[in-house]
């Protein structure tokens, strides 16, 4: 078993999805010859590593499967390293950004966004706010509390500053002056 090549092994280990056979003859008889399906792949496909890679004399082809994928994306150590607009304060600064990926599903939205901490933050609001309205169904006692602390102008001014959001958060609320903190809302429709 010394001489067996690799694709023996694979064959017995996993059957080889591409078949190529063709027919030649020989000593006079068609034979079918089956071909083995092998692709060399040769690509920069760790973006702006940190560390330099090492001179193309020096690399080895890698055998990549479902099974180790993941082992050959953490030894490539891909990165992204960018600086893009910063669409979440809308100010025309610039937002440095870094993504590294050591699986498959680090390519996943929510993983990318993840690595960004603003982004990150933005999840976790998101995350919380969906709990919240998991828990408000079905509870209407929590429901008219939360229109009410809505409502209340001054209640949602303070809870503002309690959440460190400040004068920045004011542009999405109910309108000012909406009840002036004297009552909550009746659940009356005018």
């Amino acid at each position: 078993m010394a001489g067996e090549s690799v694709h023996k092994k694979k064959e017995r280990v996993r059957p080889p999805r591409v078949h190529i056979s063709y027919e030649v003859e020989l000593n006079g008889a068609q034979v079918m010859k089956e071909l083995p399906f092998v692709v060399g792949v040769m690509a920069d496909l760790a973006g702006n590593p940190k560390d330099p890679p090492a001179k193309l004399k020096d690399r080895k082809f890698v055998d990549i499967d479902r099974d180790n994928f993941d082992d050959i994306l953490r030894s490539m150590k891909p990165r992204l390293a960018y600086k893009v607009d910063n669409k979440l304060q809308d100010d025309g600064s610039e937002l440095s950004v870094e993504l590294n990926f050591k699986k498959l599903a680090d390519f996943r939205p929510e993983n990318v966004a993840n690595q960004v901490e603003p982004l990150k933050d933005l999840m976790e609001i998101r995350r919380q706010l969906k709990a919240l309205l998991s828990k408000t169904e079905g509870n209407d006692r929590l429901e008219e509390y939360l229109n009410a602390i809505l409502a209340d102008s001054a209640v949602r001014e303070k809870l503002k500053g309690t959440l460190g959001m400040g004068e920045e958060a004011g542009g999405d609320a109910a309108p000012e002056g909406d009840g002036g903190g004297e009552s909550a809302p009746t659940g009356e429709e005018s």
